[in-house]
C-alpha cells in the first residue's frame, strides 16, 4: 500500500521529485501546470536526475579506461539520447531502429555496441556501414552469419561474445538474462570454443568479452560472481592466444521503486574495480551498459482520475492512463508508487488504480491508500524507464506527450499522437 504522504515530503530515491507548498514538482516546475498545458496522460522527465545518475557512474569509473553505453531500450526519446550523447555516453542498441535514433542525435558510431539475439542480415549491414564499435554476439550461428555479411560488405566486424555465466541475478524471471534457461548469450562452458571459432573467421575481429545477467538487480553479490566467472574465461581465452581488449560487464543495476536499496553506482564500481585490480585486470578497458538506473527515477507519469467505483470486494480508481502507456504492472506485476499532485486532507480509501483499456490486466497499482476525487491528478513515479519505450496503441489509444524539465524550464520533447497518426500507414 502507499503510505500517506505529507504535502511537504521528499520522495525517497527521487531527489528531483518533491512536494513544495502542497504541490508536487519536478525540479522547479509544478506538475499541475504541465498537465494543464499538455494534457494527460503525460510523461515528465528531470534532466538533473538523469545527469546525476550518470555522474555517479562517471565518478565510479574515474581514472579508468572506460565507456558508458546507455542501454537505450530503457527510454529512446531523442531528447534523452541527445542529453546523454552530449554528456559523453555511447549507446547499447538492439535494433537498426535504435541505431538510426542514436545516429540521429549525433552519437559516435565507434561508441555504439550492437547487442541482441536476433540481428538480421540487413541490420548487420547497416551497422557495418555505419561503423559501430562492436557487435555483441549471442550464438554460434550469429558468428557465422556476421562473418559472411561482413565479407560481402568488404568489412571486418569487431566482435565481443556475450557469455552466459549462469549467475542468478535474483530479479524477476522475465528480466533475468544470465541463467542457463535464458535465451541470451553463449554458455560459459562453450565460450572458449566460440572464441576459437571466431578467431578463424576472416570477416571478424575479436575485441572483447560481454556479460549481462539481468535487470533491476539490487545486490552486489551477483555482479561480483559474474565478474569472477568472466575473468576466469578471459584468462583461458588469452592463454589460447586470443587477445581481449575490453571487458563489458553489461548493466542491470536496479532503482528504488518501493523501498529497494540497490548499491549506488559509484559504490558498486568501487567494489568491482577492487576485485578487478586484485585479479590483475585493472588496466583493461571497461564497458558498461546501464539503462534503467540512468533514467528510471527521473520520470513520472501524470494521469487524471476519471471515476471512483466502489465495490463489494474492491474499490476502483479509474484513471486516463492505461496498460498501453505503462505496461510494466501488467507485464511484470511491477510496483510503482502512485501519489497525488495535490494531496487532500480527507481520509484515504484503499483503491486499485486501473485504466480504461478493456483488459482485466489493465491496472497501474493495487491496494493503494489514496484520498482522491474525480478530476484529481495523480503521479505514477519511477516511470522514466520501460514505460514510454514499451508503450503501444492498443484500443487505438494515442501515446502520451513527453516533457523534459531543466530547472525552472520545461520543453515538449514529443507531441501527443493524434488518432489520425495511428492509421497514417494503413489502407482501407
Amino acid at each position: 500500500m502507499n503510505p500517506p504522504i505529507s504535502s511537504q515530503a521528499k520522495l525517497p530515491g527521487r531527489p528531483f521529485v518533491a512536494y513544495s507548498n502542497g504541490q508536487l514538482m519536478v525540479e522547479q516546475v509544478v506538475l499541475r501546470d504541465l498537465a494543464a498545458q499538455h494534457g494527460t496522460p503525460l510523461f515528465v522527465y528531470s534532466k538533473a536526475a538523469i545527469l546525476a545518475a550518470l555522474t555517479a557512474y562517471q565518478r565510479g569509473l574515474a581514472g579508468r579506461k572506460s565507456l558508458i553505453c546507455y542501454a537505450m531500450k530503457a527510454n529512446s526519446s531523442l531528447a534523452i539520447l541527445k542529453l546523454l550523447a552530449d554528456a559523453g555516453c555511447g549507446f547499447d542498441i538492439v535494433s537498426s531502429g535504435e541505431l538510426e535514433r542514436a545516429l540521429t542525435v549525433g552519437a559516435e558510431p565507434a561508441k555504439i555496441v550492437f547487442s541482441g539475439v536476433g540481428k538480421t542480415r540487413h541490420e548487420m549491414r547497416q551497422a557495418l556501414e555505419a561503423g559501430v564499435g562492436c557487435f555483441n554476439i549471442e550464438s554460434l550461428a550469429e558468428l557465422e552469419v556476421l562473418d559472411a555479411v561482413a565479407r560481402e560488405c568488404g568489412k571486418v566486424a569487431p566482435v565481443s561474445i556475450r557469455v552466459n555465466p549462469n549467475v542468478d541475478a535474483k530479479t524477476h524471471p522475465y528480466i533475468s538474462t544470465g541463467l542457463k534457461g535464458n535465451k541470451f548469450g553463449i554458455a560459459h562452458e562453450d565460450a572458449l570454443a566460440a572464441y576459437q571459432r571466431a578467431a578463424t573467421l576472416p570477416g571478424l575481429h575479436v575485441v572483447g568479452i560481454d556479460c549481462h545477467i539481468g535487470s533491476q538487480i539490487t545486490e552486489e553479490a551477483p555482479y561480483l560472481e559474474a565478474m569472477d566467472r568472466v575473468l576466469d574465461l578471459v584468462t583461458s581465452i588469452e592463454a589460447a592466444g586470443i587477445a581481449i581488449h575490453h571487458i563489458d560487464f553489461g548493466g542491470g543495476l536496479g532503482i528504488d521503486y518501493n523501498g529497494e536499496t540497490p548499491p549506488a553506482a559509484d559504490a558498486l564500481w568501487a567494489r568491482l574495480l577492487e576485485r578487478l585490480d586484485a585479479r590483475g585486470f585493472g588496466d583493461r578497458k571497461l564497458m558498461i551498459e546501464p539503462g534503467r538506473s540512468l533514467v528510471g527515477n527521473a520520470g513520472v507519469c501524470i494521469t487524471e482520475v476519471q471515476y471512483l467505483k466502489p465495490g463489494e470486494q474492491k474499490n476502483f480508481c479509474i484513471v486516463d492512463a492505461a496498460m498501453n502507456d505503462l505496461p510494466r504492472p501488467a507485464l511484470y506485476e511491477a510496483f510503482h508508487q502512485i501519489v497525488a499532485l495535490q494531496p487532500r486532507d480527507d481520509a484515504p480509501v484503499t483503491y486499485d488504480v486501473v485504466g480504461p483499456v478493456c483488459e482485466s490486466g489493465d491496472w497501474l497499482g493495487r491496494d493503494r491508500n489514496l484520498a482522491v476525487q474525480p478530476g484529481d491528478l495523480l503521479a505514477v513515479l519511477s516511470t522514466g524507464a520501460y514505460s514510454m519505450s514499451m508503450s503501444s496503441n492498443y484500443n487505438t489509444r494515442p501515446r502520451p506527450a513527453e516533457v523534459l524539465v531543466d530547472g525552472a524550464n520545461s520543453r515538449l520533447i514529443r507531441a501527443r499522437e493524434s488518432v489520425q497518426d495511428l492509421w497514417r500507414l494503413e489502407l482501407p
